[in-house]
């Protein structure tokens, strides 16, 4: 039952509501990990008062930041399909 002040959905009634609720869940989940993440990071750069000088030819770096978004990505890329084509499947067609 919906409220005034509710913050998540409303309770679902099929199969294909509780999919896209666990994967919005799921999604905002990350979105929040990497925001808080993102602050943390801009918060201690801009409070701290020393300088690494290895880190502007580090090439491990550039990897690791490279491949992170991709994973992240995947997470979040495979379980929006399997949605995608759950709920784009055709059960009683007319013809």
């Amino acid at each position: 039952m919906s409220t005034w002040f509710m913050f998540m959905f409303q309770e679902s009634n099929s199969y294909y509501a509780d999919n896209l609720i666990s994967f919005h869940n799921m999604v905002m989940m990350i979105i929040i990990m990497i925001s808080t993440l993102t602050v943390y990071i801009i918060l201690d750069l801009f409070m701290n008062k020393f300088s690494n000088l290895f880190l502007l030819k580090n090439h491990n770096i550039e990897i690791i930041w490279t491949v992170i978004p991709i994973i992240i990505l995947l997470m979040i890329c495979f379980p929006s399909l399997k949605i995608l084509y759950l709920i784009d499947e055709i059960v009683n067609p007319f013809f």
